[in-house]
């Protein structure tokens, strides 16, 4: 979803809003050298799992009901996708622990982020900021954004869709705070592309932003 090339993979990477998410598990694995940052954090693998318990078949209901919202070719079902999901937790969970102590999860969230100016070579965001839009303002996106570039060289986020109720399964639109954060970005001397990215699962869900200073 970011078009991670082999050179991407040689630098620092920071994951925001990284959540219950196994990135970091199998970039670490291999060697990449991969920091997740998320509020959630600052709560045990047994609090974040007991979480996951509650929400996790509401999520996979809401799926089901709009199946047609989504890109199957490469995913198959809503009941391999929950496979996925869950296997992708268990390996977060699994790997949470042991990747605190080592300092690869940092509790700590957008807009304001624990990390020195210039501490990684690229920072991504998946499915939070313009996916809730309607419950983050065009001032926050602005702000995490810029706050992503302040800590790494250049910054990545993926979809540009926004959704009111993406949790259940909800259709993406076009986020209505794309065009004035870009023109933002732009104003205060930063190169914001949006760009095609070879992965599609929300339909329409196939572009990212890419954000590094001008010069």
């Amino acid at each position: 979803m970011f078009a991670l090339t082999p050179r991407d993979l040689r630098t620092r990477i920071l994951d925001c809003a990284g959540g219950p998410s196994s990135f970091n598990a199998e970039m670490s694995r291999e060697g990449h050298a991969v920091v997740s940052c998320d509020p959630i954090y600052r709560f045990s693998a047994g609090e974040i799992h007991g979480r996951i318990e509650v929400v996790f078949e509401p999520v996979m209901d809401g799926v089901r009901a709009n199946r047609g919202r989504f890109s199957w070719r490469k995913m198959g079902s809503p009941e391999r996708l929950g496979k996925l999901r869950r296997s992708a937790m268990e390996t977060f969970l699994e790997d949470f622990p042991r990747g605190l102590d080592e300092g690869r999860y940092v509790e700590g969230g957008l807009p304001e982020l624990p990390f020195d100016d210039g501490a990684f070579g690229l920072a991504l965001c998946s499915h939070f900021l313009f996916t809730y839009s309607a419950q983050l303002s065009e001032g926050f996106h602005l702000d995490s954004i810029l706050e992503m570039c302040r800590v790494a060289e250049e910054a990545r986020v993926f979809p540009l869709l926004a959704s009111t109720v993406h949790a259940v399964g909800g259709e993406g639109e076009a986020s209505p705070h794309l065009g004035p954060v870009v023109d933002g970005l732009e104003e205060r001397g930063y190169e914001a592309r949006v760009e095609r990215v070879p992965y599609e699962f929300q339909k329409g869900g196939d572009e990212m932003l890419r954000v590094r200073k001008r010069g």
